[in-house]
Parts: structure tokens; C-alpha cells; sequence
């Protein structure tokens, strides 16, 4: 029986046949943005823990960093098998040009497939400087971008299902920044038990320093809009043996496992993703 093959049209080789930026290119903005005098010494701040207390103010005004305005996407894109290779073709043929267009007011944080959890799956990760207004400058914008409207065209004969949720960053996790590879990464995915996300604040504001030691965390965000009493947690590692090694270690700290004692029954239900960035990944 022969193979299916990825049907790929003329469009799509237009896309695919220009000049784009490449994964230097990316990585060097990334940088840049990062390091700009808006999150200079945010790194530092973030350093020390925000006590969280409950009270009755929104999660988002409680948990979040009030140093920045930073927004953030993460998309889940469940491609046919047979055309991963043409997916991930097209995506790092055109969203490094968004991430580099100084007029659009996001950037790309991260970009992956994953290895272990769900196949044929991508998984990217945007900040917007600015919050909502500007996601919808940047999706007004988007509305008349001709080569982005020909690329999603594209990209929805090869998908069978996409979701994605808006996030926040906690305000005692690192922001995340470029970081040179090769490197594996672990996204783990905590559905909260409703009212619980204040006491997983408090606990995690606490527990973090047991997890800085080998540099593998990378950012921390809880759901906005989309599926509610989420948390997501990103941590990259050199491989999967340092991944063993870096989380033995924790349990090694004195505090690690109260920590775990007391947040395991606020979780619903937990998952964990680990993913190979693609070429255009600031994280690599």
C-alpha cells in the first residue's frame, strides 16, 4: 500500500520558495526585545517572591506580574501525520516574518513538535507586549495581511484540529527568554480544580527556588480565555537523563515534598508533554 503524501498546492510553494528570515535572524530579535529597557531588571525582580495572599481580587491581579503587560498565546495544532514535514515547511516560513516585523506587537516565544504525548502535534507559544490591545492591533493587522490569510488557506487543508488558550505569566516565574540548544523541553499541563489557583500560587511562589538550581525552568502561565484552571509549566533540559537527574534532585530538598503534598489534591488532572523545538524556536 502506498504512503500518503501531503498534497501541497501552488500557493503553498509560493510561501515556501521565498527568501526568509532564518533562525539566527529570529533568535537575535528575540534577544533583543527581550533585553529592551521595558523588561530591563524584570529578570532580577522576578528573582525574589511575590507573596500571593487571598484575598478576594482577580487571579490575574494577584498572580500575575505587574511589571509587565505581557500576554500570552499557545496554540495546539493536531496535524495529518502525512503532512507534518510540509506543516513545519510553512510555519518556519512564515511566522518568522510576523515575529520580525516591528509594526506587529508580538513575538515568538517558543516553537515545537512533540516527541512524547500527543503525535503529529505543534505546539507555539506568542507574547504580546501590551495585553489585549495589543493582540487586537496585531489581529486587526493580520486581517489584511494577504501572505498570512494565503498561509492559514494553507495550513487548514493540512491540520485535523487546532485550540489555544490566552495566558498570563506568574509573577514569581523567570520571563522566558531566547536560550542556545540543543535542548529538550517538558510542558506540563495542571487542570485546577475550580477556586484552587490562589493556593497553587502560594504553594509554587515557595517551591520555585527548589527548581532554578540547573536553569531548566523556563516560564510558568495560567489560563485567561479558553479552558479555565489551567496551568502550564515549561522547563527545558539537556536530554531525557538530565531530565531524570534535575527532577531526582528536587526531591533531595528539604521543602520540595511538602510542596507536592500540598498542591497534588488541587489538580484535576495532569499531563506532560515533551517537545523538539523547530528551527525557528527562540528557544532552541
Amino acid at each position: 500500500m502506498a504512503p500518503r503524501l501531503c498534497s501541497i498546492s501552488a500557493a503553498a510553494r509560493r510561501l515556501l520558495g521565498g527568501p526568509g528570515p532564518g533562525p539566527r535572524d529570529v533568535a537575535t530579535v528575540a534577544a533583543a526585545r527581550f533585553y529592551s529597557k521595558d523588561n530591563e531588571g524584570s529578570w532580577f525582580r522576578s528573582l525574589f517572591v511575590h507573596k500571593v495572599d487571598p484575598r478576594k481580587d482577580a487571579h490575574s491581579t494577584l498572580l500575575s506580574k505587574k511589571e509587565t503587560s505581557n500576554l500570552y498565546k499557545i496554540q495546539f495544532h493536531n496535524v495529518k501525520p502525512e503532512c507534518l514535514d510540509a506543516y513545519n515547511s510553512l510555519t518556519e516560513a512564515v511566522l518568522p516574518k510576523l515575529h520580525l516585523d516591528e509594526d506587529y506587537p508580538c513575538s515568538l516565544v517558543g516553537n515545537w513538535n512533540t516527541w512524547y504525548g500527543e503525535q503529529d502535534q505543534a505546539v507555539h507559544l506568542w507574547r504580546f507586549s501590551g495585553g489585549y490591545p495589543a493582540l487586537m492591533d496585531c489581529m486587526n493587522k493580520l486581517k489584511n495581511n494577504k501572505e498570512y490569510l494565503e498561509f492559514r488557506k494553507e495550513r487548514s487543508q493540512m491540520l485535523l484540529s487546532r485550540r489555544n488558550q490566552l495566558l498570563l505569566e506568574f509573577s514569581f516565574w523567570n520571563e522566558p527568554q531566547p536560550r542556545a540548544g540543543p535542548n529538550i523541553y517538558e510542558l506540563r499541563t495542571y487542570k485546577l480544580k475550580p477556586g484552587t489557583m490562589i493556593e497553587w500560587g502560594n504553594n509554587w511562589a515557595r517551591a520555585i527556588k527548589y527548581r532554578q538550581e540547573n536553569q531548566e525552568a523556563v516560564g510558568g502561565f495560567f489560563s485567561q480565555i479558553g479552558e479555565l484552571y489551567v496551568v502550564h509549566h515549561l522547563w527545558a533540559y539537556k536530554d531525557l537523563q538530565s531530565r531524570e537527574e534535575t527532577r531526582n534532585a528536587a526531591w533531595r530538598k528539604r521543602g520540595w515534598d511538602e510542596n507536592v503534598y500540598y498542591t497534588v489534591p488541587l489538580v484535576r488532572h495532569m499531563e506532560s508533554r515533551i517537545m523538539i523545538p523547530l528551527k525557528i524556536s527562540p528557544l532552541q
